[in-house]
């Protein structure tokens, strides 16, 4: 009888001998005959399932997986006329993959020995292993320009949207991409100046209307500035980064440090991993793993991808792009932590007893291989008991234990007692055209809290140990809501029936009593979208405030340089106190950090601004088509011009106008926030439940306008409005004395 192969023996063989990976080269290399044959498939579907082999037809080869976004070359087409390419940094064992590059009618040509950035595809089943989309050819930037379209006799011309532009754009007859009249287009530099001193651009993609939903996130980015296209140095600095190796750096590629990010996730900056704590003097104890990309080895002080990043501050999100911190070549690829590929990363180790506390945390710089890139649903399944594929073999080895520490934090949050706000977020859903087709509210699994928290363990690691060190840094500051916005706050909860206390040192567990008394109650989203509004603005700075909200008195953010410039300093601090290398924090840089603080708090508050704006506009646009619908809702807000109205299914924000309800004047009391009728005494005060009919949606502007149909169930009375729109002197005296008679009303009231 043959000797089947042991499972190290194939691996070995396979590795050896990257050609003659066929199930029958495996077979004759050992001598495996006849019925032989069939342990043999065995033994090699199970190193398939374990992931030490990947099937391609008949043969057999390691898993090494290219990073999504790589840099190739291309190497030219074959007698078919198809274009492939080369990946410019392949580190597996195996045979070197075969990429097929898909082309797009709005790509440049490309020809052999080209170099591009590209997304690649895994393809299973197929002569070739990979299918790349351009990102760009490395060494072009051109210059991209957003603005409507003129058509002309010779092609046409480009009005930019940026405000203060009043320079056109000349686009040839050939290079108009088929835009029409009046379209909005995305256009990029063709070269040098045409007629009349006017530069030239070519359209490389037409967003149609410009008060289509395609066209709303890039009406934003350029109405509050934010810069969206690299210079050229930044480029090709980004460029010629190359993959760190281990020299210098610890070993972590044993660690199963896993990502857990969205499906659509772009990247992959975070990374973790947990075990049961050996150490006998801390039973049921726990340790935990963070390892975050090592940005730093790349982005280093003085240079002008740091000065770019300094600029932008951060990534802003929209739902249908992202507007990055640092280029593809950096955020998508050499500091993306992805599967199957060593990343350079800064790790900390933290040891958490069997409540949660921390008892010690060190640093490390490494190099890692994360096991697996997996999405927040996927593991919250497997843990639920229906794991896939990616997620069962690891469910026992790493996603249980991750839970595990998990558990133990919840009980420490529990003691902590941060804010406890629950403020479902809206998710937009865009088709192919960028056409919204759904807005809800995402779910929050224990998956999402998860990661939430052993985030918030590293950053409060990262300035427990700058300050320890003596090193300054910046924090991240969160001071407690002033006085006048308590009261806001203390009057909404007492005209709701509920109680704040006043006259002690506020903690966020008295925030906490609140919310959990109106929690399952119609006044839930008033209390907490209240606390929310009676909450400061977080900031950067060097001073150390402590932070409120999270219930920390030092915190620092240190898990996400590829997207905040903030983390980016915190990583360069760890560096410079460890003595890790001289890519850290200088000494000159400390006198900058105030300035920096500052500068990226302000970038920080402009995305919020552009992605809140971009959210109401695409909501606009949803609802545009649902205009004469009615919905239900519930008063958000009073103003002396109108009343807001947060409706249920889509948690949009729309203004009924003073104007429009009813027929009566109404006294609008600014300290009680109510507004009472004239005539019929009718109260409309914050939290109330309403019907609305959707008066108009614009989505250019995001406005949504409502007619107040109901409140409380019951129809609006028509009460009759004087002349000149005012009462007789003697209803506005009535008014006025039966709103502060209710005023005294509410605040006895009592649940």
């Amino acid at each position: 009888m043959s000797r089947i192969p042991s499972k190290s023996d194939i691996l070995d063989w396979i590795s050896e001998n990257p050609t003659l990976t066929a199930k029958r080269d495996i077979a004759k290399a050992f001598g495996v005959k006849g019925a032989a044959r069939i342990d043999l498939k065995r033994v090699l579907k199970e190193l398939e399932t374990e992931g030490h082999l990947e099937k391609r037809k008949r043969s057999y080869q390691d898993p090494d997986r290219l990073p999504p976004v790589s840099v190739l070359q291309i190497t030219g087409p074959d007698a078919d006329g198809d274009l492939f390419a080369k990946p410019m940094e392949w580190q597996g064992e195996g045979v070197e993959p075969v990429i097929l590059v898909v082309t797009r009618a709005a790509d440049p040509a490309l020809g052999s020995g080209d170099r591009i950035l590209a997304r690649l595809t895994l393809i299973k089943g197929e002569e070739h292993h990979y299918e790349a989309r351009l990102i760009r050819r490395i060494g072009t930037n051109p210059r991209r320009i957003l603005g409507v379209f003129r058509k002309t006799a010779e092609g046409g011309r480009i009005v930019p949207v940026d405000k203060g532009s009043d320079k056109e754009w000349v686009v040839a007859e050939g290079a108009t991409h088929g835009a029409k009249d009046g379209e909005l287009v995305e256009a990029e530099q063709a070269g040098p100046k045409g007629r009349m001193g006017l530069p030239r651009a070519r359209v490389v993609e037409r967003l149609g209307d410009p008060s289509a939903a395609k066209a709303v996130s890039l009406i934003a980015i350029h109405q509050h500035g934010i810069p969206d296209s690299f210079p050229d140095d930044v480029i090709t600095e980004a460029d010629r980064a190359k993959p760190i190796g281990l020299k210098g750096r610890e070993d972590l590629r044993h660690l199963p440090l896993i990502t857990i990010d969205p499906s659509d996730a772009r990247d992959h900056d975070d990374a973790c991993y947990a075990h049961a704590d050996e150490d006998p003097s801390n039973p049921d104890g726990h340790i935990v793993w963070v390892a975050i990309a090592d940005v730093a080895a790349y982005v280093t002080a003085g240079s002008a991808l740091d000065r770019e990043a300094r600029k932008r501050g951060n990534s802003t999100y929209f739902p249908d792009r992202v507007v990055p911190m640092l280029p593809d070549r950096l955020s998508g690829d050499l500091c993306s932590l992805h599967e199957g590929v060593p990343r350079a990363c800064i790790a900390v180790r933290m040891q958490l007893d069997a409540e949660g506390t921390m008892l010690s945390h060190s640093f490390h710089r490494g190099l890692m291989r994360s096991p697996a890139s997996l999405h927040y649903e996927e593991v919250q399944q497997a843990v639920d008991g229906a794991p896939n594929d990616r997620c069962g073999p690891l469910l026992e080895p790493v996603l249980k234990p991750l839970y595990a520490a998990y558990e133990a934090l919840v009980a420490a949050r529990a003691r902590r007692q941060p804010l406890d706000l629950d403020l479902p977020e809206r998710r937009i859903e865009l088709d192919d055209a960028g056409q919204v087709t759904s807005v809800s509210f995402k779910d929050r699994l224990d998956a999402h809290r998860l990661i939430e928290e052993f985030m918030i363990l590293a950053n409060v690691a990262a300035a427990e140990t700058l300050i320890a060190k003596r090193v300054p840094l910046l924090f991240r500051v969160h001071e407690e809501p002033s006085p006048e916005k308590l009261d806001a706050l203390r009057e909404t909860a007492q005209a709701s029936g509920y109680a704040l206390a006043k006259g002690q040192v506020l903690k966020t567990a008295h925030l906490n009593r609140l919310l959990n008394a109106a929690a399952g109650s119609e006044d839930a989203e008033l209390i907490n979208m209240s606390t929310l509004r009676a909450m400061t603005q977080a900031y950067y700075a060097p001073d150390n405030l402590g932070h409120f909200g999270l219930a920390l008195s030092r915190y620092a953010h240190f898990t996400s340089p590829i997207r905040r410039y903030a983390d980016l300093v915190v990583h360069r601090a760890l560096i410079a106190a460890h003595g890790w290398g001289n890519d850290g924090l200088r000494p000159e840089d400390y006198d900058a950090l105030e300035a920096i603080g500052e500068h990226i708090s302000d970038t920080e508050r402009r995305s919020m601004i552009a992605e809140r704006d971009t959210t109401d506009r695409y909501i606009a646009s949803y609802l545009s088509e649902r205009v004469g619908d009615e919905f239900s809702g519930r008063i958000s807000g009073i103003a002396r011009f109108g009343v807001f109205v947060k409706l249920d299914d889509a948690g949009a924000d729309g203004l009924v106008p003073m104007r429009s309800i009813g027929r009566e004047y109404f006294h609008y009391d600014a300290e009680a926030g109510t507004l009472m009728g004239a005539d019929t005494g009718l109260m409309i005060s914050l939290g109330q439940r309403v019907t609305v009919r959707l008066a108009e949606a614009t989505p250019v502007t995001g406005g949504i306008a409502l007619e107040l149909l109901a409140l409380e169930g019951d129809a609006i009375p028509q009460g009759r409005r004087s002349p000149a729109g005012r009462p007789p002197r003697r209803g506005r005296i009535k008014a006025k004395r039966r709103a502060e008679k209710t005023r005294r009303k509410v605040k006895r009231t009592r649940r």
